[in-house]
């Protein structure tokens, strides 16, 4: 049997596997492993993928920190009150707790980094609550992992790294780039959730009061500190991205081992209105204890879990295309596309495809070094396309059948991944409204950076 018919076959089994339920992590491996079979590729190298995926790639050792920050933030009781800020802001608006949800979404996101950790704080923390406010639980679930593909986009972000990395780009104007397309991407978002939640008439209103919104502001002072850390540290150059994780998932942890002693002191209840509270009870979240630490870590430990073998095994399925000529088919494809905007909606479009079936960073070193020098021979800027290819990739996290964030809310909300799609689907109508325009409109992109 010729190689290129038992590479079907194989490609074919790995998508009937996927669609009876087999876990992501599975179906790539097997694929993999079946074509390093077929192309005569060490086996070992499979092994290598999985015990470097993280000593050896300079921007992955941000994720698990970042990960931790996210758990770090949840169980202090920052990003509760982060999401009470939200609330306060929205919550008189139909969907108000959705739109909560994806403002929080936005807020975590320029303190974790991360897509995942991003759909986890926030789904877990707010899902809940929505299912108890009236909300449909698969919009809900739906809603929180919306709301991560912000987190590779709203800076700081690895992604961008990564990519800064690749193309020679410096980091912190890609930071800068990404700043009106994540705010973007989130009132689409917003306006997504409510135009469904105004249909179905889903939400409790509350009324939009000042003072109430200065005092959830005001109870979330550690949480706007941690973001202004985070920025504050990468933009002056004070320390990495991979630092500034370190950083702030210390600051967390001290932060949670304090506050617990002075939650105690003034008799603080997590319970009580907001308008009931004292300013000593707004300054000081619950906090955490030393006992409680282990468990902390082990759930960052097993959202890592779902993410590195994933990447590993996708990494090196980026090695098998490389071996098949896929890059070199790509690269020819695209530029016999010719003028400006075929090129780049036929990039646009291959980035989309490939999300679909591969993680992000994936997409990323495949594709970027592919893409990008094509993109700039036809007048892209390079910044520009960065951005655009960077939302095209988040919105991935949610485009079946891979949808990483989907796996994600499905995991830390027990709504089964089917389910989300009918809700998903919606959101990935608003974000990719929001790409096209980020697309067609470069100074989205620009406008911000130093001297344009």
């Amino acid at each position: 049997m010729a190689d290129g018919t038992i590479i079907t076959l194989i490609s074919v089994g790995a998508t009937i596997f996927f669609m009876l339920g087999v876990p992501v992590f599975l179906v790539i491996g097997y694929w993999v492993i079946g074509l390093s079979f077929v192309l005569q590729l060490p086996l070992d190298n499979i092994g290598a993928a999985l015990a470097d995926v993280f000593t050896d790639g300079f921007a992955l050792l941000a994720m698990p920190l970042f990960i931790l920050t996210g758990d770090l933030i949840n169980r202090s009781g920052i990003a509760r009150r982060l999401s009470d800020f939200a609330y306060a802001c929205l919550g008189w608006l139909r969907g108000g707790l959705a739109m909560a949800s994806l403002g929080a979404c936005g807020l975590f996101a320029a303190i974790s980094g991360s897509n995942s950790a991003t759909t986890a704080t926030i789904g877990s923390m707010l899902h809940p609550e929505m299912v108890k406010g009236g909300y449909d639980e698969r919009f809900s679930a739906a809603t929180a992992a919306a709301g991560g593909t912000v987190g590779i986009i709203i800076p700081p972000s690895i992604i961008f790294i990564v990519y800064g990395f690749l193309m020679n780009l410096p980091i912190s104007d890609l930071f800068v780039a990404g700043i009106l397309p994540g705010t973007m991407m989130v009132g689409a978002m917003m306006l997504a959730a409510w135009i469904v939640c105004r249909r179905n008439g889903w939400g409790y209103l509350i009324k939009l009061e000042p003072g109430r919104v200065v005092k959830t502001a005001l109870g979330a002072w550690l949480g706007f500190f941690a973001i202004g850390l985070v920025l504050w540290g990468i933009y002056t150059g004070k320390f990495s991205p991979t630092e500034a994780a370190g950083v702030t998932a210390g600051f967390c942890t001290i932060v949670g081992l304090l506050c617990l002693p002075l939650h105690k002191l003034i008799g603080r209840s997590e319970d009580r209105p907001i308008e009931e509270q004292t300013y000593a009870e707004k300054l000081v979240v619950r906090g955490f204890t030393v006992m409680q630490l282990p468990s902390i870590i082990m759930r960052s430990a097993q959202i890592t879990g779902i993410l590195a073998p994933l990447i590993a095994v996708s990494v090196v399925m980026q090695q098998i295309l490389s071996v098949l000529g896929a890059q070199q088919l790509i690269g020819d494809f695209v530029t016999s596309m010719g003028g400006y905007y075929a090129v780049l909606f036929t990039a646009m479009a291959i980035v989309f495809v490939s999300g679909m079936v591969l993680e992000s960073l994936p997409v990323t070193i495949i594709l970027a070094p592919i893409l990008a020098p094509i993109a700039h021979s036809v007048g892209v800027e390079p910044v520009q396309f960065a951005v655009i290819f960077l939302v095209g990739a988040s919105i991935g996290f949610i485009t079946p059948p891979y949808g990483l964030n989907l796996y994600v809310a499905s995991g830390v909300t027990g709504v089964p991944y089917f389910r989300l799609l009918r809700y998903a689907f919606l959101y990935l109508v608003a974000l990719l409204l929001v790409w096209f325009i980020v697309a067609l409109v470069p100074a989205l992109s620009t406008a911000l950076l130093p001297g344009r």
